[in-house]
């Protein structure tokens, strides 16, 4: 009993040893309350009835600065956790004193679901699955719940509240989980949350954020300006070394062109600095308000090598109902399907779509041939039409179930044909003579089709996954040394990145349509930059344009179009050498 009793003392010394000094830092003078500066309200809400998040219940808190007048729409801050960093006494004092714009604070906690009996049974935490995971969920939980919701309140002299709808206007921030949930929400929305303050961000491997430092380096930047703080004695547990993937993660910003700064100490997982220097964080984030937080230069190189400064995306049309097959005659004309509609469309001289006058049959793959015949696989009939060049068709192949198409400079016609996501796809090959057979099945949803430049291997994306397989092509146009090739990045909402079409420009470099946008791969089939589009999930791309250096992208209902620096790589062209991969 003496032995028990000393161990349990010995425990407790050494739990006492091992507990951190406690963190003091300077007080800045916006955290504390000044006399003659007018004071902002705080309003107490709750909120239970999310569709985003069904079954939870929340407070949140609003701080209505002294100074607000609803004939402007306010700015925004948003934390999580609730109420933290004596927010609203610096938000009186840097608003009094112009160091910040006039903005409504917002404060959330995280959701539960309430248990039925308290006594018996304990509540659902949603705090992690809302704040520590990947994708777009917690940000349309803030813009299509919460900020709505708020705009329904009134501070309590009667004032309405009007929220600023500008990205540039909001900013975001937390602590921990909360933190790495700001990021996530301008990440996925830039255009509405530009600014972000990450305290002791949770940058690990709890629900894959683990992945940011990556994919911040591959990504075209984004319009973000983020403020970080750690410390050295952070978390080092089973999820990760908190303390080391803030600073990896503050790296990747620096690498990718981001605005960041950052505050580093030697304290603990506490709020304790982030408190400290929560008015430095404002005040930095706010800086030159009203000028809008810009996109910077990545030391990516493959981004830089194709990326044109200045050039973005451009709506070429919208208001189809699915958009598909994407492809380019030899004079850069560029040609797409809206498959349900079963209508075809080319891009104008004047860069406007019309649509030809055919039925398309529900087609959803395009190719052109080298004597400039125009190759359609089409679903509703389960055929591969050629229209000649004065627009008159005719059937190249029946009973195929096709989904893309390639034509070879050759002649040779390669056809994928997927049957759901289970069943085994089949692979045709159409020769010039008419000959039909199957070169390879197995895949899952093989989808799309793409030549390398010098035509000696077939690329094919299975949508199941997230692989892009490569094939050589034999002498007869067989198949032959089938293997995984590309590796794409997942979002963490789904189990596939759904790789569709693909095309590869001079250089060997494979463009991907994925539900992350178009994921460039180098020749070693190694993803080495994303660029998102701006709406929808890519379905298909092409190169188009006299100089073959736009690309394409079709999205759902809108087709998109972005001038590059490299040139395309033209099945229908002679087969072209590219230039060896960097290993």
């Amino acid at each position: 009993m003496k032995r028990l009793l000393f161990c349990a003392l010995n425990v407790i010394a050494l739990s006492n040893f091992a507990q951190p000094p406690a963190e003091k830092y300077p007080v800045d003078s916006a955290s504390v309350e000044q006399a003659g500066i007018p004071k902002g309200e705080v309003l107490k809400f709750s909120f239970d009835h999310s569709a985003i998040f069904p079954g939870t219940t929340r407070n949140y808190w609003i701080y209505v600065p002294a100074e607000y007048k609803p004939e402007t729409p306010a700015c925004v801050y948003v934390n999580q956790d609730g109420v933290q960093w004596k927010a609203p006494t610096v938000f009186d004092n840097l608003i009094f004193h112009k160091e910040m714009p006039i903005t409504i604070g917002i404060f959330v906690e995280p959701g539960r679901v309430m248990a039925k009996n308290g006594q018996t049974a304990l509540d659902r935490y949603n705090r992690s699955f809302e704040y520590d995971a990947l994708g777009d969920a917690y940000a349309r939980f803030l813009l299509t719940e919460i900020l709505p919701e708020v705009e329904k309140q009134k501070a309590s002299d009667g004032r309405p509240i009007h929220l600023s709808k500008k990205g540039n206007d909001r900013a975001i921030g937390g602590s921990s989980s909360g933190a790495v949930c700001a990021f996530t929400v301008a990440w996925e929305r830039p255009s509405e949350f530009s600014r972000v303050f990450s305290a002791i961000g949770t940058y690990t491997g709890l629900r894959g954020a683990d992945r940011y430092p990556i994919l911040v380096r591959k990504y075209e930047p984004k319009s973000i300006r983020i403020f970080m703080q750690d410390g050295s004695d952070d978390l080092n547990i089973y999820a990760g070394d908190w303390w080391m993937s803030n600073q990896s993660m503050e790296r990747a910003l620096k690498f990718s062109g981001y605005e960041v700064e950052h505050v580093w100490g030697e304290g603990s997982h506490s709020g304790a600095q982030g408190t400290a220097i929560f008015p430095q964080a404002m005040r930095w984030l706010w800086k030159n308000w009203p000028e809008r937080v810009a996109k910077g230069v990545s030391k990516n190189t493959y981004i830089n090598d194709i990326l044109v400064p200045g050039e973005d995306w451009q709506l070429v049309g919208e208001g189809y109902k699915f958009t598909e097959g994407t492809a380019a005659d030899a004079a850069g004309n560029v040609y797409y399907q809206d498959i349900p509609e079963s209508k075809t469309y080319r891009i104008s001289a004047e860069g406007l779509p019309v649509a030809l006058n055919l039925d398309a049959k529900k087609a959803s793959g395009t190719s052109f041939g080298p004597n400039g015949d125009m190759y359609t696989i089409c679903g509703g009939t389960k055929q591969v039409i050629r229209y000649a060049k004065d627009g008159k068709p005719s059937v190249v192949a029946d009973s195929i179930a096709g989904n893309d198409i390639v034509v070879a400079s050759n002649g040779n016609i390669y056809v994928t044909a997927p049957d759901g996501v289970s069943k085994p796809s089949k692979i045709y090959l159409i020769r010039p003579d008419g000959s039909k057979i199957v070169v390879d099945e197995g895949l899952k949803f093989a989808n799309g089709i793409a030549l390398t430049p010098d035509q000696t291997q077939l690329y094919i994306t299975e949508s199941a996954t997230h692989w892009v397989w490569i094939y050589n092509i034999m002498e007869d146009g067989t198949l032959g040394n089938k293997q995984r090739f590309g590796w794409l990045q997942v979002p963490d909402t789904e189990e596939n990145a759904w790789p569709d079409g693909l095309r590869c420009d001079t250089a060997g470099r494979v463009y991907v349509a994925t539900r992350l946008g178009i994921q460039i791969l180098d020749q070693l089939g190694r993803v080495n930059a994303i660029l998102p589009v701006p709406t929808g999930q890519a379905s298909n791309c092409c190169f188009g344009g006299p100089g073959f250096n736009t690309i394409y992208v079709s999205c759902v209902d809108k087709v998109y179009r972005r001038k590059l620096k490299t040139m395309g790589a033209n099945s229908f062209a002679a087969p072209h050498k590219p230039f060896s991969p960097r290993l």
